[in-house]
Parts: structure tokens; C-alpha cells; sequence
């Protein structure tokens, strides 16, 4: 079959990386596409998706980024009768509206923080009033991963509501551990992917601003499958028959002393996360995805290699704020066997490499065990050179005191 990528990150590399292995898949086309996608797949410019599948013949396509979901890529698609891998504009409001993912947990009773939705200044200052410190504040609307502030004091939380957009969501803060649970749904059923873990923080021991993410890891150990499956029974399922979701759910977990409680849910596979996830994936993924998006998904189509898998990012100067871009990416190539360099923001210019956004590069691989992913792939790291690169040290570090 023909494939159709949308998007042109880290997310749509590794997705058109291993689409590339799958024996049913003859080709793979991404839109925009980055440079390290053109050595897996064509990329095209045009934004005209419609006219992308229509022209090339394209049997199934999937949608990587959250924005064309919000905007209805899918509705259109099913319209056409076109297979895509991805919500309806009305289930992708459970990633485009914290307010509205809120109020619909809270219905449905899925667990969840303790939350106020506010949308002046003056709500959000009463509001305050309510919680302990530190508190958690989200704007509502898209935001990159970028649109939350975990407040430490009473002025952290002031000064946050002069940063954050209104509307906005506050809600307690949750102690535990954070968990990926990544589930692949056809709107009858979901299967999930195996658990991932995301390192937020800009620096070593999670200090610093929240970023898109730099870096994560898959390991099996991190959830065991008793936990699986109460998260499957307690969140995944009644979202599933709730709306008759279809394509991927992400269910970003604390797992609390109560148990596990969603911080929040997306509607795409996450970025950084799905790098070491299509690392460690074994089956057939476009068989899988054509499943999905035809409502006859099975588990069986999923098989996972017990290897963990590693991705850091490596970002430009300036991240998460303004980054410098430009810089020439040099080592690319002198990687060791077995690690993946995953594009998220280069460019081409000329016979170079350059640096063309926030987060850069997604290094990946994979190890016999937790301790020698992280060896191999910071091995890989430290061949490559771009001036300001920044990355985390201790990606995976958790891991290794399980």
C-alpha cells in the first residue's frame, strides 16, 4: 500500500522510518516532510492533502501532528471515503480544549485532578483560592506542550496568569510518577502501545520550564500489566465508548498513591515519545494503522521487542524560548550501528545540514537492557555537533531504579 505522513517532525520521521520496514507497504510520502525524512520517504510541500492522496493514489493516511486534527483532517477524509488514522474534529477537542477535556472526564468519571475553569483574571485570582500550593495552570487551546506553569508560591501563580491565555484550567497538583499510556483505537476498541516515559524540563533532574519534550524512554517494566490493564479499564474504555474514538489516544498519567489519574489527554502519538516506540515496534505497521482506520483492529497486531529504547533530544540555543537557528549540524552520519537520528527542525542549505527550530534532533536507540540504551544512545549523541546544542544527561535515569 501507499502511505501518506502528515506532518514534519521527530513524530512523522519515526512514523515514516518504520512505515519504510513494513512488507505491506510499497511507498511513503510526507507532507511537509523534513530533510532526514527524504531518505525514508518523498516528502511533498503542498498543504492540500486531498489533492496529495488523490493524485499519488494513496491507500491510508496518518496524521501525525494534533493542529490538522483539531481542524477537522479527518471529517474531511471520511467525507471522501479516504482511510485515515486519526479522530474527528469532535474527539480532537479532548487534546484543543483543556476546559472541555476536563468537563468530559469529570462526566464520564474518569479520575482526574481536582479542577476550576476560568476565564478572567478575576476567576482565575478567586479560583486560586481554593487550591494548595503548588498548583497547576493550563491554558486552554493548543499550546505545544508548552502551555502549563506548576506554580511553587503564590506569586509564581500571579505572575502566571499574565503569561498564560484565558481561558484556562486550574487544577491541584499530583504527586507520582509520569506515565505515557499510548493506546491505538478503531472507534470500537483500543490496544495499547507499550508505556513510555516523557522528560518535560529543559535540564538534568527535571529543573527548568516546561518544554515539548526532551527526550524518552519505553520499557516494559515501567507499567506492569495489571496496572495496564486498570488504566485500560478505568480510562482508555469509557473514553472509547464514550465517543467511538478512532486513532491514537494518549493518556499522559500521574500514577498517584490512588492510583492512575489523567493529567491530560492528546489525540496523536506524542513527540518525543513515539522515536523510542517505533524502535522497539516488531510488527507489520501499516497493516496495523490500515486496521485501525478500517475498525478491524486486533491485538495481535501489535508486537513489541522487550528491548528498551531511548530518544534525547537535542535542542537549539535558546529553547524553549527563541532558538537560534542556522547553525550547521555536523556528525550526522557517523552515528553508531543501531542508533536513529530523527529529524524535528532542520533544514537544508546547500550540501549542509542546518539547525531550523526549538528541538532539533531525536537520537534513538535501543539497548539489551535499560542501562545499555543509555549508554549507546548518548554514545550517538556525542557524535553530533551543532554550536548552543542543548540536551538532558539523565534521560531514562528513573528507569534504572526500578
Amino acid at each position: 500500500m501507499k502511505v501518506l505522513v502528515i506532518g514534519g517532525g521527530g513524530r512523522e520521521h519515526a512514523l515514516a522510518w518504520r512505515l519504510r520496514q513494513s512488507p505491506s507497504v510499497t511507498e511513503v510520502h510526507v507532507t511537509p516532510g523534513n530533510p532526514g525524512i527524504e531518505s525514508v520517504g518523498t516528502c511533498h510541500a503542498k498543504s492540500d492533502y486531498v489533492q496529495i492522496v488523490q493524485s499519488l493514489g494513496i491507500d491510508l493516511t496518518v496524521v501525525g501532528p494534533e493542529a490538522p486534527l483539531v481542524a477537522g483532517v479527518v471529517d474531511k477524509f471520511r467525507s471522501l471515503g479516504l482511510p485515515i488514522v486519526g479522530p474527528t474534529a469532535e474527539n480532537a477537542a479532548l487534546e484543543g480544549s483543556k476546559v472541555h477535556s476536563k468537563r468530559f472526564m469529570e462526566r464520564i468519571g474518569v479520575p482526574t485532578a481536582r479542577f476550576a475553569a476560568v476565564t478572567t483574571e478575576t476567576e482565575a485570582r478567586d479560583a486560586l483560592r481554593q487550591f494548595l500550593l503548588p498548583v497547576v495552570l493550563k491554558t486552554d487551546g493548543l499550546a505545544a506542550g508548552k502551555g502549563v506553569i506548576i506554580a511553587q508560591t503564590k506569586q509564581e501563580a500571579e505572575a502566571a496568569l499574565s503569561t498564560l491565555a484565558f481561558p484556562m484550567v486550574i487544577e491541584e497538583f499530583l504527586e507520582g510518577e509520569e506515565v505515557s499510556f499510548i493506546v491505538l483505537c478503531d472507534g470500537k476498541r483500543g490496544v495499547p502501545l507499550e508505556p513510555s516515559q516523557d522528560h518535560k524540563r529543559i535540564f538534568d533532574g527535571d529543573q527548568g520550564p516546561n518544554t515539548g519534550g526532551m527526550g524518552a524512554y519505553s520499557d516494559s517494566r515501567i507499567m506492569g500489566s495489571a496496572m495496564r490493564q486498570q488504566v485500560m479499564d478505568t480510562i482508555i474504555e469509557p473514553v472509547v465508548k464514550a465517543t467511538a474514538f478512532s486513532g491514537f489516544l494518549y493518556a499522559g498519567l500521574m500514577m498517584t498513591p490512588q492510583g492512575p489519574s489523567v493529567l491530560e489527554f492528546n489525540v496523536r502519538m506524542g513527540d518525543p515519545e513515539t522515536q523510542p516506540l517505533m524502535m522497539r515496534l516488531e510488527s507489520d505497521w501499516g497493516v496495523a494503522l490500515m486496521a485501525a482506520a478500517q475498525g478491524e483492529l486486533k491485538p495481535e497486531l501489535l508486537q513489541w521487542s522487550p528491548e528498551p529504547s531511548i530518544c534525547v533530544v537535542m535542542a537549539a540555543a535558546g529553547y524553549p524560548g527563541a532558538s537560534q537557528t542556522g547553525q550547521t549540524i555536523s556528525g550526522l552520519n557517523d552515528v553508531p550501528n543501531g542508533a536513529v537520528v530523527f529529524h524535528a527542525g532542520t533544514k537544508r542549505v546547500g550540501d549542509d545540514i542546518v539547525t531550523a527550530g526549538g528541538r532539533v534532533l531525536g537520537v534513538t536507540s535501543s539497548g539489551v537492557d535499560l542501562q545499555d540504551s543509555i549508554d549507546r544512545v548518548y554514545a550517538a549523541v556525542d557524535r553530533i555537533h551543532f554550536e548552543g546544542a542543548q540536551y538532558r544527561r539523565d534521560i531514562g535515569a528513573k528507569g534504572l531504579l526500578k
